[in-house]
């Protein structure tokens, strides 16, 4: 599972069939003190988050799975909305 925060929302008028119905936001991973890093991924959101929200992120087929069907293409997707995060050390 990936921490991040939601950036931003991605439209793409061309798809995949499977895509279609799904929105999708731009998320950029957190570290481990909880600060955002340079690195961005595009997820399906599964549970109605937003921009600056902090989600919870699956991939691979626990994404597909989540989705309800192993056949979408997709690698990541919104599970969760973090209400917080508490890092130690």
């Amino acid at each position: 599972m990936i921490v991040g925060e939601v950036v931003g929302n991605l439209w793409a008028t061309r798809k995949d069939e499977g895509l279609n119905g799904l929105k999708f936001l731009v998320v950029r991973k957190l570290d481990y003190r909880g600060q955002k890093t340079e690195e961005a991924i595009v997820a399906a959101d599964s549970v109605g988050a937003g921009i600056g929200d902090q989600v919870l992120i699956v991939g691979g087929s626990s994404a597909r799975v989540n989705l309800g069907d192993k056949k979408v293409p997709v690698d990541a997707t919104i599970v969760g909305i973090v209400d917080s995060l508490e890092l130690q050390g």
